[in-house]
C-alpha cells in the first residue's frame, strides 16, 4: 500500500496580501501554473534593476503531525519574528514525520491524539509525545490537544513538551509566538544541559586527577614534607610534572621528581605513570642506575611518540639522614639549604641523559653529605624557567637560589616557603607561568 502523501498548505505572505507561499514538500505536487509564476516572479523585467543578493536568516519551519482526514485546517496564518511566513509541513502519521523531520525543521506541532506506532494499548495516553521526543531529541515540540483535556497538555510539558496548545484557541499570533518561545526554550535548555554535562565531565576529570596525584608514603619517617604543584594547562590538575616519596622497610626515605617534554593530556598521563611504576620499583628495592635503567624501559613502551622524554631527579637519604645519594637524568640538580649557610645547588657534574634519548644509557650515583640539620628541595625546570620582567630574561637556576635564599632569611620554610617561591616567581613572570611546575621539600630539624 503506498505511503499516504503530505499534504501542503498555502499560507498568505502578510496582512494586505502578497500571494502566497507554499510550504515545502518533497513529495507534493507543483501545479503548471504555479511553476509559470514562480518563474514569472524569479525574473527581473527589463525596466526593473536586478538587485544584489543579501545574506538572511532562513525562514522557520513548523512539522504538523495530526490525523485530519477531512482537511480542516487547524494552524492559522503564520508569520516569524521577521515578518515572513512560517513554512509548514504536515504528517499525518510518525512514519511520515520521520521523513519529513529533516535539519531545517525548527518546531513540531503534534496532536496528543495520535495513536503511538508499533505500541500495545497499556493505557499511555502521551505515548505518541514519549515516541516524538525520541525521534526528535534536539527538536522543539509543542503539543496540541483539545480545550476538554487540559490536564493532558499540562503533563505533556512534564514529560517534555516545551507548552501545550488548545485547539479550538489557535490563532496566528499565539501559535507564532509559542513556536518562537518553543524553540529559544529548546535551545535554551539544550545550552544548560550541554553545560552541565561539561560541568560533570570536568568533575569527574578533576576527581581522576586527583586520584592520580602521589600519597607520600613517610610512616615513621622524622622528615617533614611539603609540595607544590601548579600543571599548566588550563583547568587540569596533572601536568606532564611527577614526584614522588616512600619510605621503604629500612629506614631509607626515597624522593623523585621528574617532567615529561610537552604539556598535554598524554604527556600528564606518561607522568603518572613513570610515578607509579618508580614507587613500586623503589618499593620492591631497585635503586640508582638499575631503577633508571628500567623507567626508560617502561617509557620506551609507554610513549606515545619516540620523540617523547622525560628528566629526572633521584634521590635516597640514608636512614640517619646525614647523607643521600643522588641520580639526575637531564633534570635540575636538588638545592640543599642548611642552617649558618647559604642555600646552593647539589653538585651535577656527573648528571646523566634524560629517559629516553639513548638506549643503554647510565646514570651514575652521587654520595652527598647533608649534615644533621637541612632542607632539601627538587623542582622541575618550570620553576626556573619563567621570565623576569620586561627583559625576557629568564629567571634560572641562579635566580632561583637568590629568590629562596631571602625567603629563607625571612624565616620562612615548609609550605609557606614553596607557596610564596612560586608566587613570586609567577609575579616575575607578569603571569602565570606556561610550564608545568612542580616543587617539593624535605626538611630534617634535630
Amino acid at each position: 500500500m503506498p505511503a499516504p502523501v503530505p499534504r501542503q498548505r498555502a499560507i498568505p505572505a502578510a496582512e494586505g496580501g502578497q500571494g502566497t507561499v507554499a510550504a515545502p514538500n518533497e513529495s507534493a505536487q507543483e501545479l503548471p501554473e504555479n511553476r509559470t509564476a514562480a518563474a514569472e516572479a524569479a525574473t527581473p523585467s527589463a525596466t526593473e534593476p536586478a538587485t544584489t543578493a543579501t545574506t538572511t536568516t532562513p525562514a522557520q519551519t513548523l512539522l504538523l503531525i495530526e490525523d485530519d482526514p477531512g482537511g480542516t485546517p487547524i494552524v492559522p496564518d503564520l508569520l516569524d519574528q521577521a515578518g515572513r511566513p512560517i513554512r509548514i509541513r504536515t504528517a499525518r502519521n510518525l512514519t511520515e514525520a520521520e521523513r519529513l523531520l529533516t535539519d531545517d525543521v525548527h518546531c513540531i506541532l503534534l496532536d496528543l491524539a495520535l495513536p503511538a506506532p508499533g505500541r500495545a494499548d497499556d493505557g499511555d495516553e502521551l505515548a505518541v509525545l514519549r515516541h516524538v521526543l525520541e525521534l526528535a531529541p534536539r527538536h522543539a515540540v509543542l503539543a496540541l490537544t483539545g480545550a476538554d483535556d487540559t490536564e493532558r497538555g499540562a503533563e505533556a510539558v512534564r514529560v517534555g513538551a516545551q507548552d501545550y496548545l488548545i485547539r479550538d484557541e489557535l490563532d496566528g499570533r499565539l501559535l507564532s509566538r509559542a513556536i518562537r518561545y518553543a524553540v529559544e526554550r529548546k535551545r535554551s535548555d539544550h545550552a544548560e544541559r550541554r553545560l552541565a554535562e561539561g560541568r560533570l565531565r570536568a568533575q569527574e576529570n578533576r576527581r581522576l586527577e586527583r586520584g592520580l596525584l602521589p600519597t607520600p608514603l613517610l610512616d615513621g619517617s622524622p622528615l617533614r614534607f611539603a609540595a607544590r604543584y601548579r600543571p599548566g594547562r588550563s583547568r587540569a590538575l596533572l601536568g606532564g610534572d611527577f614526584y614522588d616519596v616512600v619510605r621503604t622497610p629500612d629506614g631509607t626515605v626515597h624522593a623523585m621528581i621528574g617532567d615529561v617534554c610537552g604539556h598535554g593530556p598524554d604527556e600528564a598521563a606518561l607522568g603518572v605513570e613513570l610515578r607509579i611504576a618508580w614507587r613500586a620499583l623503589t618499593l620492591a628495592g631497585l635503586c640508582g642506575d638499575q631503577l633508571l635503567s628500567t623507567l626508560q624501559q617502561v617509557l620506551e613502551h609507554e610513549r606515545p611518540d619516540d620523540e617523547i622524554f622525560a628528566t629526572l631527579c633521584t634521590v635516597d637519604i640514608a636512614p640517619d639522614g646525614r647523607r643521600a645519594g643522588l641520580c639526575l637524568a637531564g633534570h635540575p640538580s636538588p638545592l640543599l639549604a642548611r642552617p649558618g649557610m647559604p642555600a646552593r645547588l647539589l653538585p651535577y657534574d656527573n648528571n646523566g641523559p634524560a629517559l629516553g634519548l639513548l638506549p643503554g644509557a647510565r646514570w651514575p650515583r652521587m654520595q652527598v653529605e647533608l649534615g644533621a640539620e637541612w632542607s632539601l628541595m627538587l623542582y622541575t625546570d618550570g620553576l626556573i624557567e619563567g621570565r623576569v620582567g620586561d627583559t625576557g630574561e629568564r629567571l634560572g637556576q641562579d635566580g632561583m637560589v637568590d629568590l629562596i635564599r631571602r625567603r629563607l632569611s625571612e624565616g620562612l620554610s615548609g609550605e609557606e616557603l614553596l607557596r610564596t617561591a612560586v608566587n613570586e616567581v609567577r609575579d616575575l613572570n607578569g603571569g602565570e607561568l606556561t610550564d608545568d611546575v612542580a616543587v617539593l621539600l624535605l626538611d630534617r630539624t634535630r
